[in-house]
């Protein structure tokens, strides 16, 4: 009221706004109630006691426009009513953004940003402090209901997460407030979003104080009702560190020394003044035919607010009802200023309010202290937003503390400008911005991903590791990222690295080792067949048919020699020898064996001469096992390589961080045929051999065969599940040492005790020393033997 007073003494006073026109005004008091706001203003629109709906009786000066302050469904009603009118209404208080709407309420201007834009900015305030777990507190009137909801729209798209919606009522409510305090002490948010009125408000920070809570930071659209609340004692401790939003608004130079000069006395029809005085004095004023009470101070009128310290030190330079004034007398002037171009004679007090309505909605000028004034399409106040931050110096002081500046009018998309000031001062002392946080769930690093907790809202979430081959290269990743193709996933998980090419080659440690041994093997085998040779007369030679000697021990030098394309780069060429080499060479060497076995056993079913057992026994005869088996092994091989021939691959599952470069055996089916019959040729010369293991021969040729057959079948069936549990170049080394291993065995369980007696007991490879004795329990084979 008194910055509306002033307002209109400092225009009257001037010599260049509105010369020749004194401004009057009226002061009505509404009772805050929709009945009582109606009534009033109808009073004011026709000029009587007793308004008459469409009726005015006033005479004299013209009525200009209105300057109200109410809020929630006083301000809608009032602002339809005269829309109807078309009577300017200019509001510095209420903020609903359904009064922007035009076409409702096209007359209705006011002197702040709608809520609509207050809410976007403290929202974008939020946001910027990277908060994502609040607290809204809101009233449950219309003002209350549509800001929250329209902050949580605005919150919920920006992914921040409400912990509480607490509606309060309008109507002062202490067991409403008591549970609103229990409910805030169990909530984890830090951040706690009001939309309240001031009586709340305080109701709320007094049952927190009492409650010892604090460390909540409490955000505002509005800062003047959170400084108001600093009048109750102690309430500092609860509201430190609180941000609020200022709209930058006029400061009316000389407002403080017409307020410290203000007495009751000097405006005796004025109806708030004496409570006002009695508020702030704490005083009683004395009334006609009372009495006073003893200890009671009594107000003088002669108090003075000079010195009168303000809870809120920019209480007493806020412009309130100042700017509205002003936009009104800057109105009419333009509005005279253009009839006096037009040619037209004006007379003042003679115009349409629609005139004025149009004027006013295109002031654009500047106040004394230099801010400049216009209204928005909307009717709204075009402005920026100051941040403060409440903190407390050292000395205990509590100041609030300008610490950024939001301006609406710079946005990208839905986002405003934030600035946020580096260095801050107040007087000689350096501050900080100090803001802690409020989230649900501490942040996810890179290297994870956020798994969300059941039941509870997105904030809310645990950190998982990311699983081998993806990666999270920022905070707070919903889902990890797969790895491209040839790349994996890094120790911490936090990028990917390319994978590097492997197969086990020949200059490498295992591979050389291999190699080596592959080439000993072979060239043992020859040494043998040279021994073999050069011995070819003598009975150990002779025994037991030398051509399958030689047979086996070829195949066996070749199968050492066939490891050799299992190491180094494979290509085409060595992926289709590999495995079809291999297969062909111990068919070969297992064939043989076989022939020799049977050899053996069919010459102790011989009975008589010139039977068809015996016809079994010629060189021809076992040869032919030989081939045969051969042949069958490599048809199988040629349908193989036919239909779906082995081909290099690059194999990325078995290492994480390598490309394993193997052969890929093509048709599985065709290959499992191939070792399917080399594993049935096995078994069955194992079988034989096993069965004939007792049978008396010269040199004991059954039970070496059996031996190396168990050797041979023991290495490839350990062979089948470390093959199958190996990974990347391991597989081709087991395969290496198991073909090793098997040549080994068939050489040196059938070979090696011959060659020990050829070489180191040449006594025993004569006729003379099996004609000693040995032949006298195996007469029918020593028969055979000297015959051959």
């Amino acid at each position: 009221v008194q910055s509306f007073v002033f307002a209109i003494e400092e225009i009257n006073k001037s010599a260049e706004l509105l010369p020749n026109l004194t401004l009057g005004f009226s002061i009505r008091n509404s009772g805050d109630s929709v009945h009582g706001a109606l009534y009033e203003m109808m009073g004011f629109l026709t000029g009587h006691d007793e308004p008459i709906p469409n009726y005015t009786c006033s005479y004299g000066s013209a009525q200009a426009a209105l300057v109200g302050d109410t809020r929630s469904s006083l301000s809608v009603s009032m602002a339809r009513l005269l829309g109807l009118y078309k009577f300017p209404q200019i509001s510095y208080s209420s903020s609903l953004p359904s009064l922007s709407d035009k076409i409702q309420f096209p007359s209705f201007l006011r002197t702040l940003p709608s809520d609509l834009t207050s809410c976007h900015a403290v929202t974008q305030l939020i946001i910027r402090f990277q908060w994502s777990w609040l607290i809204i507190l809101a009233q449950d009137d219309d003002f209350g209901q549509q800001i929250s909801s329209l902050a949580t729209q605005q919150l919920s798209a920006a992914g921040v997460c409400i912990e509480f919606h607490l509606d309060v009522p309008s109507q002062q409510s202490l067991g409403k407030i008591e549970e609103t305090v229990q409910k805030m002490q169990k909530c984890t948010a830090r951040v706690v979003l009001v939309f309240l009125s001031n009586s709340n408000f305080q109701l709320i920070l007094s049952g927190l104080l009492a409650a010892s809570v604090s460390g909540q930071v409490w955000v505002s659209n509005d800062t003047l009702h959170i400084a108001m609340a600093l009048s109750i004692p102690g309430i500092s401790q609860v509201l430190q560190g609180t941000l609020g939003l200022l709209y930058q608004r006029s400061r009316a130079i000389g407002f403080p020394d017409f307020l410290a000069h203000l007495r009751p006395s000097q405006t005796p029809e004025d109806m708030f003044i004496k409570k006002f005085w009695e508020f702030t004095f704490d005083c009683t004023w004395p009334y006609q035919n009372s009495t006073v009470t003893e200890g009671v101070q009594v107000c003088s009128g002669n108090e003075s607010l000079k010195n009168k310290p303000h809870s809120f030190p920019e209480v007493s330079k806020i412009d309130a009802a100042y700017t509205a004034v002003y936009s009104i007398a800057h109105a009419l002037h333009d509005m005279i200023a253009c009839e006096h171009q037009d040619g037209k004679s004006t007379n003042s007090q003679n115009f349409h309010p629609w005139q004025l309505l149009h004027a006013l909605k295109k002031v654009h000028f500047k106040t004394l202290d230099g801010t400049k004034i216009m209204f928005d399409v909307n009717g709204d106040l075009v402005t920026k937003f100051d941040i403060l931050q409440g903190q407390k110096t050292p000395t205990g002081v509590f100041h609030w503390v300008h610490i950024g500046m939001i301006d609406p009018q710079v946005s990208s998309g839905n986002k405003m400008m934030v600035q946020l000031k580096e260095d801050l001062k107040v007087g000689a002392l350096k501050v900080e911005i100090t803001v802690p946080t409020s989230i649900c769930s501490e942040s996810c690093l890179p290297g994870f991903s956020q798994v969300p907790r059941l039941g509870a809202p997105h904030c809310c979430f645990d950190c998982s590791p990311c699983p081998e081959g993806q990666f999270a290269d920022q905070r707070d990743m919903k889902r990890c990222l797969l790895c491209p193709k040839e790349q994996y996933s890094s120790h911490t998980r936090d990028h990917c690295l390319p994978r590097t090419e492997i197969f086990l080659a020949f200059k490498e440690p295992l591979g050389f080792i291999l190699a080596l041994m592959a080439i000993l093997l072979a060239g043992l085998a020859l040494l043998v067949l040279g021994v073999f040779l050069k011995h070819r007369d003598t009975p150990v030679v002779r025994a037991n048919n030398r051509t399958l000697s030689y047979f086996l021990l070829i195949s066996l030098s070749l199968c050492s020699l066939c490891s050799l394309l299992f190491l180094g780069r494979p290509t085409v060429t060595t992926c289709l020898l590999r495995q079809t080499t291999f297969a062909v060479v111990f068919t070969v060497a297992v064939s043989s064996v076989l022939a020799k076995t049977l050899t053996v056993v069919l010459a102790f079913r011989v009975t008589k001469p010139g039977s068809r057992i015996q016809v079994c026994l010629s060189p021809g005869a076992s040869t032919s096992v030989v081939l045969i088996a051969s042949l069958i092994q490599a048809v199988l091989c040629g349908v193989w390589l036919a239909t779906s021939p082995p081909f290099p691959d690059r194999e990325m599952i078995s290492e994480p961080q390598h490309i394993v470069i193997q052969c890929q055996e093509g048709s599985g089916a065709t290959f499992f045929c191939v070792l399917g019959f080399l594993g049935f040729l096995a078994g069955g010369t194992f079988s034989v051999a096993f069965l004939a293991r007792d049978l008396p021969d010269v040199f004991n040729e059954t039970k070496f065969l059996t031996f190396s057959m168990l050797l041979f079948c023991s290495v490839w069936t350990a062979f089948l599940p470390l093959y199958h549990s190996a990974r990347g170049k391991s597989t081709v080394a087991v395969e290496i040492f198991s073909i090793l291993a098997s040549t080994a065995g068939l050489l040196g369980g059938i070979f090696i005790p011959k060659c020990y007696i050829i070489l180191l007991k040449p006594e025993k490879n004569t006729p003379a020393w099996l004609r000693q004795g040995h032949c006298a329990h195996q007469d029918r084979q020593c028969s055979m033997l000297h015959r051959r």
